[in-house]
């Protein structure tokens, strides 16, 4: 049976955590009084198994608990299986969804001057908490809901000022994420919206595309098209290192097989790190369509990003 070995805080980011006797998790927040609470973060607990741990002091390090920048230490959760979208249920009554697996370290971090190197890097894994709860040394760790690391994961963002503004309901993202769900089996990571601003848009894709997030696909949907205010492709451009000309241009002759008006979609698509990013059309119809066209092809490109060897002739 899993559990939680050790609970842990600190005042400064950056730093080793110590332990405490309790800790409250607080939804959308993270541990309470600990420097690494915040709504605005996707990283708000850490945990660390003790078999990881165990590395170090295999190396001569005596590392105590907390060490590691760790809020929660485990023990008998096999954290090698869990992929983001994972549900953890910590002690009794709190709730903590898996959100990114490692992290890129501080630099300079006062951890890994300590010990020499820091092991969050690469045995990490982070959370948000999505229910209240008091957590103790002790205390058992189930897994409510379990994703596999090899599920797709996908990011969907709705890119319009108005319902960003909450003037009109997005449609778009949901009926996107509900597909990509019912035909891939993929995990949603994240799924929000963001007004017609090159920047903002830019900043999610950067944000979401960052190899520790372990995202696969995102997907854009509206600011395609001829309006002033349509500029998801040109911040599309502005992320992607590699150009994937082939999907956009096969979504665009699906569109014109039904409306000339297929021929003013400005659409691109790309990669960024290991992550697809295809810009979609507004309507949930248009979504549809498009789907239609690439989700046959879209297990193949994610196992190529991932590095998996196969033969594309088959």
């Amino acid at each position: 049976m899993a559990k939680v070995k050790a609970v842990c805080v600190s005042e400064k980011k950056g730093q080793p955590k110590a332990p405490v006797e309790t800790v409250e998790l607080k939804t959308n927040l993270g541990v309470g009084g600990d420097a690494h609470a915040n709504s605005d973060t996707h990283r708000q607990v850490s945990f660390l198994d003790k078999s990881s741990i165990e590395i170090m002091r295999k190396k001569g390090y005596e590392a105590a608990d907390g060490d590691f920048g760790e809020n929660f230490v485990t023990s008998g959760l096999s954290i090698d299986d869990i992929g983001i979208g994972t549900v953890l249920q910590v002690g009794e009554q709190a709730r903590v969804q898996i959100s990114q697996i490692g992290k890129s370290c501080h630099s300079p971090c006062a951890i890994g001057q300590r010990t020499g190197e820091c092991i969050m890097p690469t045995e990490g894994v982070f959370g948000v908490v999505l229910k209240d709860g008091i957590v103790r040394a002790g205390d058992e760790l189930q897994i409510e809901r379990l994703i596999s690391r090899q599920t797709i994961q996908a990011a969907v963002i709705t890119v319009s000022d108005r319902c960003s503004r909450g003037e009109t309901e997005d449609e778009s993202g949901p009926a996107l994420s509900r597909i990509l769900v019912e035909s891939l089996n993929a995990n949603i990571a994240e799924l929000c919206i963001v007004p017609d601003e090159k920047d903002l848009i830019v900043q999610k894709l950067k944000q979401f595309s960052e190899p520790e997030r372990y995202i696969d696909l995102i997907f854009t949907t509206g600011g395609t098209g001829f309006a002033p205010r349509d500029v998801t492709p040109e911040a599309t451009a502005l992320v992607i290192e590699r150009a994937a000309p082939g999907i956009a241009e096969a979504i665009r002759q699906k569109s014109l097989a039904i409306t000339a008006k297929g021929m003013l979609s400005r659409a691109v698509a790309g990669i960024r790190n290991r992550t697809l990013i295809v810009n979609l059309p507004g309507s949930v119809k248009a979504v549809r369509e498009s789907l239609t066209v690439i989700l046959p092809v879209l297990d193949h490109a994610v196992d190529l990003l991932r590095g998996k060897s196969t033969d594309c002739g088959r």
